[in-house]
């Protein structure tokens, strides 16, 4: 018998200090039989939390609500064709005792009587787990503030662009229109100047809830700074933004911020244009919605004008 092969435990001496070696280690070690799932060794760390052998198998000791072999038993995969030992397994699992995750490192060896066992060596990384949950949570928060705005929770700048450049892409391929309504908040200084920064954010936020309740979920609402504001509305042509902006216009007239047991009211100013069949690019129609609400500014705020587009060659 070679090396490979020689007993895991021998008697006298030696097994009780391999035994002691086994003991003192921070994980599980468990052997079982392949054919019979009998315990035949387990060490100090798996007593202390699954209790003594006594003569009971694997998978009635080790895991919870069993009545037989664990479905996920992967002792087939221990062994070869010629039934054989096999290459080690290392897999990751959530013991259904204790809720813990182990790295479970398994192997298929020869037991001093010739029969084939099952040993495993299961390292405790539920701590590991947890880390790669927080940190797979962090990085989806980060990617969410990247693309969100910190204040209203609405798509920022860049995500308008990475959105809103699909959205056009999408109305080129199909033929359909797009609009783009701009609204900034009328007299948004004096808020601030009169009330404090903290009451000008509570009506943007005001503003965006606004904006999310009367839009629809294909709308892209953004916040672009300030109080300046845009949603991007695919498939509707220039009579339907229109429309779209009257009604964002008369809710927010209607609203009443309530702030330190006060009400505060905002109007906006929108301007509104629309691209046939997605020929205009996102800078295009920024600029001429821009144009137009600079006019309803103009002309008097807390009021909708509207920008045809005019010759724009279509972008690549």
């Amino acid at each position: 018998m070679d090396e490979t092969n020689q007993p895991l435990l021998q008697t006298g001496a030696s097994q009780a200090a391999l035994e002691t070696v086994l003991d003192s280690l921070d994980a599980l070690v468990y052997v079982a039989d392949m054919q019979t799932h009998e315990l035949l060794f387990l060490n100090a760390y798996g007593r202390a939390r699954w209790g003594q052998v006594n003569n009971r198998t694997c998978w009635e000791t080790l895991q919870q609500g069993q009545d037989g072999p664990c479905s996920f038993c992967n002792n087939h995969q221990l062994i070869d064709d010629q039934g054989q030992p096999a290459a080690v397994q290392v897999w990751e699992f959530r013991n259904t005792h204790n809720q813990r995750w182990y790295q479970c490192r398994d192997q298929a060896i020869r037991w001093p009587d010739g029969r084939l066992v099952r040993l495993e060596i299961a390292t405790d990384i539920s701590d590991i787990k947890r880390l790669q949950a927080q940190l797979r949570s962090a990085q989806h928060r980060a990617e969410q503030l990247a693309h969100e705005d910190a204040l209203t929770g609405l798509a920022n700048r860049r995500a308008l662009f990475a959105l809103g450049q699909s959205a056009i892409e999408q109305a080129r391929r199909l033929g359909h229109p797009i609009a783009l309504i701009g609204l900034d908040a009328d007299h948004f200084k004096r808020v601030n100047d009169q009330h404090g920064h903290a009451a000008g954010d509570a009506v943007l936020k005001a503003l965006a809830a606004t904006l999310r309740s009367v839009t629809r979920a294909s709308d892209v609402c953004a916040r672009l700074g300030g109080e300046e504001f845009t949603v991007l509305s695919p498939g509707t042509d220039l009579a339907g933004a229109t429309e779209l902006a009257e009604r964002l216009r008369q809710a927010i007239a209607d609203l009443r911020v309530e702030y330190q047991g006060e009400q505060l009211l905002i109007t906006c100013s929108f301007g509104v244009t629309a691209s046939e069949q997605g020929a205009a690019s996102l800078e295009q129609l920024l600029n001429i919605a821009d144009i137009a609400t600079y006019r309803a500014k103009h002309l008097g705020r807390n009021r909708v004008e509207v920008e045809h587009i005019i010759a724009v060659k279509q972008t690549e």
